[in-house]
């Protein structure tokens, strides 16, 4: 009888239900529900892109965003940023030393969007 109290005392303690996996699982938990608020900020994130695409609701400016790029224009109070079709690297900045023809020749070089 006394080694059967032995062994529920070291289970109360060190079981799988005792006391110190008890601590393990609240801490489990508190890393679950971390990720389970990211997750959900994730999918909320989502819901709001994929609403975007709803035609009833359309947001006017991504509407007039996309038009600009699709025909190569800019409203006067955009700040346009050129870049280098091969390196990816803005030419805006770098190109002062070149001639308004030479810039004039790189900006036709670029394709449509």
């Amino acid at each position: 009888m006394l080694g059967f109290q032995g062994y529920l005392g070291y289970s109360a303690i060190n079981g799988q239900f005792g006391t110190e996996s008890q601590k393990d699982m609240e801490k489990e938990i508190a890393v679950l529900q971390a990720q389970s608020t990211a997750l959900g900020a994730d999918v909320e994130a989502y819901k709001h892109r994929a609403a975007l695409f709803n035609p009833e609701r359309l947001d006017p400016d991504i509407l007039t965003e996309r038009a600009r790029a699709l025909l190569n224009m800019a409203h006067p109070d955009d700040v346009v940023v050129m870049v280098d079709q091969g390196t990816g690297k803005p030419i805006s900045g770098s190109q002062s030393g070149l001639s308004s023809n030479q810039l004039t020749e790189l900006i036709g070089d670029i394709p449509a969007l």
